[in-house]
């Protein structure tokens, strides 16, 4: 079996309670990993293992089994790609924290940290290249077709935001442009192939896919606050990195705007420094504006659009799920 590794927290108990309707399901996609994320080569088969037993939230799994029972039955399709997307998912914590200079996540040593930079971009390869051959074992390429797009936008939203770090000048618009493809371009993917390999009619397959990008878009919101504000040991994994690397997330684009012309150019200048203590620098200036509390309400209204795409699906123990993750998204402190 895919070992859990997530502590016995209150967060961990939660998830377990939330996702009680497909936990067989998501059990049978556990196995499916265990099976499929391992190496013959005695050197890589250790690397390969300590992804396979990352554990986290497994919350696009989650999407595509939830939806596709909201929209239907799950499938032998559905496992599969559930495998799929949490082996993509995976490649890209293991590529971003090589990117952050990440040494924790999921309460664990990064790849990086444990290796180097060299094997672990080469693992998050490992783990890419895999994923599209497990789901070219599909009967059709509609998984590939589906996935291949989605994950080229993922790589494209990252792209973006490599080229805007330090840009202190990036708008919300842009901001939200970059976040709707690097996170949550990959939870609608997860939707809509839920709802596809159910046999959903068209229009369903795309308020599913739309539930999925709002719901992502929230999501990554408030995961920028997180890494503003969040404690490393209830999250597990490194906080910090976005504002020392100067990344422009939704809570400093606010708390900038909020400043007159030479407040701001004061802030910027002192961020810009070299050995800057950032954090110190923005909480000063945090209590003087909305930038926390204007965050927050910008992911509760994407959630809310969420909830509205649900409108049409039939009662559901699924939909009334996909209805309270919404609440866990803004609630959650890791």
């Amino acid at each position: 079996m895919h070992e859990a590794v997530e502590p016995r927290n209150e967060i961990g108990s939660l998830i377990a309670a939330i996702y009680a309707p497909i936990r067989d399901e998501l059990r049978e996609v556990e196995q499916i990993l265990d099976t499929e994320l391992r190496s013959d080569a005695a050197e890589v088969h250790p690397m390969v293992r300590h992804c396979a037993t990352m554990g986290g939230k497994q919350l696009r799994p989650a999407l595509v089994l939830l939806t596709a029972k909201a929209a239907g039955r799950v499938q032998r399709e559905h496992l599969v790609v559930a495998a799929v997307v949490e082996m993509i998912h995976t490649a890209t914590l293991v590529h971003d924290d090589v990117l952050d200079d990440a040494t924790i996540r999921r309460h664990r040593p990064t790849a990086n940290a444990a290796w180097d930079n060299k094997a672990s971009i080469l693992l998050g390869d490992f783990l890419f290249t895999h994923a599209f051959y497990l789901a070219s074992t599909l009967d059709s390429t509609y998984a590939c077709r589906t996935i291949g797009r989605s994950t080229n936008m993922v790589c494209e939203g990252e792209l973006r935001q490599i080229a805007t770090q330090g840009c202190l000048g990036v708008s919300e618009a842009d901001y939200l442009e970059v976040i709707g493809a690097k996170t949550a371009e990959l939870c609608a993917c997860c939707c809509r192939l839920g709802a596809h390999y159910a046999a959903a009619e068209t229009s369903r397959v795309e308020a599913l896919a739309d539930y999925g990008h709002k719901f992502g878009v929230a999501f990554q919101i408030t995961d920028d606050l997180l890494d503003m504000l969040g404690d490393e040991r209830a999250v597990g994994k490194s906080l910090g990195t976005d504002l020392e690397q100067l990344k422009p997330t939704l809570p400093l684009i606010r708390l900038l705007e909020q400043l007159d012309a030479t407040e701001r150019k004061r802030v910027i200048a002192a961020l810009e420094a070299v050995d800057a203590d950032r954090k110190s620098i923005v909480a000063t200036w945090l209590d003087r504006t909305d930038a926390l509390q204007y965050t927050r309400q910008r992911a509760i209204g994407f959630v809310e659009q969420a909830r509205e795409q649900l409108r049409g699906l039939p009662a559901s123990e699924a939909r009334d799920v996909l209805h309270g993750l919404c609440d866990f998204v803004i609630d959650r402190n890791a």
